[in-house]
């Protein structure tokens, strides 16, 4: 399977699109408001710059890419004004892979920049926002050109399948998409692997193109326990693959694709994040912390608040949207565009047994960490 093919999420604006069904993501970067200002105001105060370089990385389409450009660009102006500053020049570049939407999000930046000039001040002879394509886990920008870097909903996503899933032509994860309770520990084993060498390359990569003393705040899916197969972080492929087995049973699908099947994706703890920033090296850690939140965006937690109303009977079915709207490039490329109806339609009734029976909720891990000096 070509990952970097097929890691993106549903184009354009129709109802199965991520730009309608990115509730889980606002929610998060409007979580992590009070990190990422910290964490900017710690970035230009450290150099000082006349031109102060930004990247998003993972940035995907939608209103959600240019809402975390607009939180950043406040939070500039906000601390230069604190410290006695003019606000520098800004360069702002949009990082996805080269299948991502970017027709969709470059037809929204007239707009966008019309509302910066008007509403914040920033001309555009002060504010330059490019694109990147390419994948971040490698070398992206030029040396020190970066001051502040944010990634929302996309380090969980691996560079590759992990190796070592099959053998002498046999697949090792049978009947799954990701790990499971019932997953060999092996399994579990290579997706640690996969994960730390990925993390590994993206920050020695981030290290040669971030300044000293500048800073990341990154965001993405995670879990509290230190058990990979817990119910919080995989539940959600683990009901993709019931639906799966359910239409190999009859005749739908074929068993062996489902078992040639692997999600590039990994969900780690906050330990083993912190592990790899540790090991390589090059950034100090700030802040590491647990969000709980539904998984349809509309309740969430921590250790202060909780219990925002949400209406229940409209949960399976938003949350059938987001997970499509997210997954389906990917399934569809494996089973083919004819049975994806089906295969949601079933997830969507799994997913109503499900919710009877439990709060459903996500782990996002929040981090920021700074350049070393």
């Amino acid at each position: 399977m070509g990952e970097l093919s097929i890691l993106h999420m549903n184009k354009g604006e129709g109802e199965a699109s991520y730009a309608k069904n990115s509730t889980i993501q606002r929610q998060i970067i409007s979580y992590g408001k009070t990190v990422m200002e910290k964490a900017v105001y710690r970035a230009v105060e450290n150099s000082l710059p006349k031109s102060v370089g930004v990247a998003d990385l993972g940035c995907s389409s939608g209103p959600n890419t240019l809402m975390a450009v607009s939180e950043i660009i406040d939070n500039v102006r906000g601390t230069c004004r604190e410290i006695g500053l003019p606000v520098p020049e800004l360069r702002v570049v949009l990082n996805d892979l080269p299948g991502n939407d970017f027709n969709y999000l470059f037809m929204s930046l007239p707009e966008f920049s019309t509302n910066l000039s008007k509403n914040k001040g920033i001309a555009s002879d002060r504010c330059f926002i490019s694109a990147m394509a390419g994948s971040f886990y490698g070398r992206l920008f030029p040396k020190n050109s970066l001051h502040f870097v944010h990634s929302s909903s996309s380090l969980h996503w691996l560079s590759q399948v992990p190796s070592g899933l099959e053998k002498s032509g046999e697949h090792l994860n049978k009947g799954k998409i990701y790990i499971s309770k019932t997953s060999p520990k092996f399994v579990v084993d290579a997706y640690l692997r996969q994960f730390e060498r990925d993390m590994w390359v993206f920050l020695r990569s981030r290290a040669v193109e971030v300044v000293a003393g500048g800073t990341m705040v990154l965001s993405f899916m995670g879990r509290a326990s230190p058990d990979a197969s817990a119910e919080v972080g995989s539940h959600q492929w683990e009901l993709l693959a019931h639906a799966l087995m359910a239409m190999a049973k009859e005749g739908i699908v074929e068993e062996e694709k489902i078992d040639s099947l692997n999600a590039p994706y990994y969900a780690p703890s906050a330990e083993e994040m912190r592990n790899v920033i540790e090991e390589e090296g090059s950034f100090v850690v700030n802040h590491i912390s647990a969000l709980e939140i539904g998984w349809d965006g509309g309740l969430v937690l921590d250790n202060i608040n909780s219990n925002v109303d949400f209406d229940e009977s409209s949960k399976p079915l938003k949350v059938t949207k987001i997970i499509r709207a997210v997954v389906e490039p990917m399934m569809e490329s494996h089973f083919g565009a004819q049975v994806m109806d089906d295969l949601f339609t079933r997830y969507h009734g799994l997913l109503q047994d499900y919710f009877s029976k439990t709060i459903a909720k996500h782990i996002n891990l929040l981090v920021s960490i700074t350049r070393k000096f």
